[in-house]
C-alpha cells in the first residue's frame, strides 16, 4: 500500500486543525494553505471527503472557516486515511471475500496478516497522539 499525497496532505492539514482550533474557532482554508504548503484548490478538494465523513466541519462567511468535526482524540489516523485514500489493501484479492484463486495461492495469508497489522496500527494512532508527538518534537528542537 502506498499512501499518496491525498492522504499526506490530509494528515498535516488535520493536524494543523487539531494544533490551531479551539472549540468555536474555525480556521480558514487559505491560513491552512498558507501554513502546510498545500495549494486552497487541492485543500478543498480533500476536505470534500473529510467533511463527508465528520471528521471536520465548516461555517460558511467572514468568520468561517473550518474545525475538526470531533476531538482529536476520536479521530485516528486510519479514520483520515480511509476517507482520501478509500481501499488500504495492499493487493486487490484481500477485498474480496471469495478470491477464484484462494485455494491455491499461498500468499493470501501473507497479504491478509500485513493489512490487520498495518489497519491495527494506523487505527491505533489518533490525531491527539500526533499533536503530542508534534508538540515534544517542538520543545526538542528548541531545547537544542
Amino acid at each position: 500500500m502506498k499512501i499518496s499525497t491525498r492522504g499526506r496532505y490530509s494528515l498535516e492539514a488535520l493536524l494543523y486543525l487539531a494544533l490551531h482550533t479551539t472549540q468555536g474557532s474555525y480556521l480558514s482554508i487559505r491560513e491552512i494553505a498558507e501554513n502546510t504548503g498545500v495549494t486552497e484548490g487541492y485543500l478543498e478538494q480533500l476536505f470534500i471527503p473529510l467533511k463527508k465523513a465528520s471528521l471536520i466541519q465548516s461555517i460558511r462567511g467572514a468568520q468561517g472557516g473550518y474545525q475538526l468535526g470531533k476531538s482529536s482524540k476520536q479521530i485516528s489516523a486510519g479514520d483520515i486515511l480511509r476517507a482520501v485514500e478509500g481501499t488500504l489493501e495492499p493487493v486487490a484479492c484481500i477485498q474480496t471475500k471469495k478470491c477464484p484463486q484462494e485455494s491455491t495461492c499461498i500468499t493470501r495469508h501473507l497479504w491478509g496478516e500485513i493489512f490487520s497489522s498495518m489497519i491495527e496500527f494506523i487505527d491505533s494512532i489518533s490525531l491527539q497522539d500526533l499533536v503530542i508527538a508534534f508538540n515534544k518534537m517542538d520543545e526538542e528542537e528548541y531545547a537544542l
